[in-house]
């Protein structure tokens, strides 16, 4: 909003410092501010609204040590979060952008299928939360609306040379000639167009470029089918992320922290996909008005270390399915509209981890049960972060380990953008 308001001040008042809400830098960088100051400073009092609702964690005994000391710790702080994301994103962002608008819905949808599951568990006194098959409803919804908006919204573009978008019929939005300033050569003038098309970036293939439509023509099928596979990718990509997310959620701030390192890494990939000249010089996509990114992913930056504030060791309150789940939907939806959802196993590393280690501690045991008739365990424990509790490392020591995973994941990712 505050965009709109000072771009009219500029233009019809000559305002000095009006000008800089046109730079997503200044914008950026107020956002995560505004986003800490939200989180840190109405943190607590939502903290302490909190307890006097007595919405307290109830921990199920699993032998780990410290655990009965969070008996009672605040839940559904994930609400911190989603205030903290809301209010700086229609202050500083574009809000009649599409990755806005997008971002907003998966932030605000995932949230409330989380409320709702954390309501149920706290009110309701079911551990249980919500049933299993309306989170899935929930999350299958949201990535048929992203799929679609990919690729059905005209403003949902990439920008590839003209002969390029002839020669693999892609549908044309807009064709137009320009000088592309490079880093390493003299401008020269190219023959463009904005394209509707399903690619994404690849390291390790020519140009870093992936076509879904390829898959679909080798399929012998007609373009027009591309839905029929791009959705359900879509799909499990924010149903695994989102559920990834809500197991990671199990120790004194190792979802947050880790959703912070990969948030600052998608606003990095956003920066260098909405400039048009480091996307030649890198031979990624680039793809037009999805700089507004960059504004989101750093407010998304500074509502996550905000809640860390009090979710750090030993935290004051939990994010709950509220802030699990939401955070897992954005980073999906973040990374879908970058073209970037191929990198997300090397980004998300953490996150894969601890799903995998699940899905083969339950596998595992089911195997050897039917083989058996005793199963048996990979793991001390999963997730794999109670795994190391069993082993007996402090939980502290974990997350900051993770972390450091995270981050090392995280270069790798930038790292990639090179690779040809």
């Amino acid at each position: 909003m505050l965009y709109y308001l000072f771009e009219y001040l500029d233009k019809n008042y000559n305002l000095p410092g009006a000008g800089l809400f046109q730079y997503i830098s200044f914008r950026a960088g107020a956002g995560i501010i505004l986003a800490l100051i939200i989180a840190i400073l109405f943190g607590n009092r939502i903290i302490s609204s909190l307890k006097r609702m007595q919405i307290g964690e109830t921990v199920r005994d699993l032998g780990l040590d410290g655990q009965k000391v969070k008996e009672g710790t605040p839940t559904m702080g994930g609400i911190i979060i989603i205030i903290a994301i809301i209010i700086p994103t229609l202050l500083f962002a574009k809000i009649d952008n599409i990755y806005i608008i997008v971002l907003l819905i998966s932030t605000i949808w995932m949230a409330i299928i989380g409320f709702i599951d954390d309501y149920i568990k706290v009110f309701r006194k079911n551990k249980d939360g919500l049933k299993a098959k309306f989170k899935i409803i929930g999350q299958v919804s949201l990535g048929i609306f992203i799929g679609l908006v990919m690729l059905y919204n005209n403003d949902v573009l990439v920008r590839v040379p003209k002969n390029v978008a002839i020669e693999n019929n892609y549908k044309i939005i807009k064709t137009f000639k320009t000088k592309i300033p490079s880093i390493n050569k003299p401008k020269e003038e190219k023959e463009m167009a904005y394209v509707k098309t399903a690619l994404t970036n690849l390291p390790f293939i020519s140009h870093n470029q992936f076509d879904y439509e390829y898959i679909i023509e080798v399929m012998g099928l007609n373009k027009k089918w591309l839905f029929l596979l791009f959705i359900p990718i879509m799909i499990f990509i924010v149903t695994a992320v989102s559920n990834a997310a809500n197991l990671t959620d199990g120790l004194d701030g190792l979802a947050s922290g880790t959703a912070a390192i990969i948030g600052a890494t998608l606003g990095i990939l956003a920066y260098v996909s909405g400039n048009a000249i480091i996307a030649d010089y890198l031979h990624i996509l680039y793809i037009p008005f999805s700089g507004e990114i960059v504004v989101f992913s750093a407010i998304f930056l500074g509502a996550t270390i905000g809640f860390l504030w009090y979710n750090s060791f030993p935290a004051k309150v939990f994010m709950g399915d509220t802030g699990s789940l939401a955070i897992g939907g954005v980073i999906a939806a973040m990374a879908i509209m970058l073209r970037k959802e191929l990198l997300i196993p090397i980004l998300c590393g953490v996150f894969l981890a601890e799903s995998v280690s699940v899905i083969v501690q339950v596998l595992y045991f089911k195997y050897t049960k039917s083989r058996t008739g005793v199963g048996k365990r990979i793991f001390l424990m999963s997730p794999l972060h109670h795994h190391y509790q069993k082993r007996g490392l402090h939980e502290a020591k974990i997350v900051v380990r993770f972390w450091i995973v995270g981050v090392m994941l995280a270069v790798l990712t930038i790292i990639t953008l090179k690779v040809r």
